[in-house]
């Protein structure tokens, strides 16, 4: 498979929440393709649950060959392998969590089965989601 642009979420409001992400920057770089691009990192509020934990938010622009579906298999891998132990979809619902990994893009690809959903339509309509991929869109643009 060709190379294929996608923009990937992070966030993690538990523990160190800047290491939880680096830990997966290196993770993804090591498994699923090259970052090109990150944006600034961000504190947040829980959306869609209540907790007294905010999260840290940051976004990446990265080339991968993986298909759509195995790019989901290899986040929800490097997501275990940090230390989350359900998936929201499983849970029925939001909660804490080490880490949390979305994939907002992949190309200019409309998908859509069981499993996932692309463009990730949440993370087009919220106001943090939008500031994080304005953010990182300015990033691009600069360089």
């Amino acid at each position: 498979m060709s190379q294929q642009v996608v923009v990937l979420l992070l966030g993690s409001n538990l523990g160190d929440r800047k290491k939880n992400i680096e830990n997966a920057l290196f993770l993804i770089e090591e498994s699923i393709g090259n970052i090109k691009f990150k944006s600034n990192f961000y504190e947040t509020f829980p959306i869609e649950f209540a907790s007294i934990n905010n999260f840290i938010n940051f976004a990446v622009v990265l080339n991968t060959h993986l298909s759509p579906i195995e790019l989901l298999n290899q986040i929800k891998k490097i997501e275990k392998k940090l230390g989350r132990e359900q998936d929201s979809r499983e849970f029925g619902g939001y909660f804490d969590r080490l880490i949390d990994i979305d994939i907002v893009s992949y190309g200019n690809l409309n998908y859509v089965s069981k499993s996932l959903i692309l463009p990730h339509q949440g993370h087009l309509k919220r106001e943090f989601s939008i500031e994080i991929l304005k953010n990182l869109n300015e990033i691009k643009h600069k360089l």
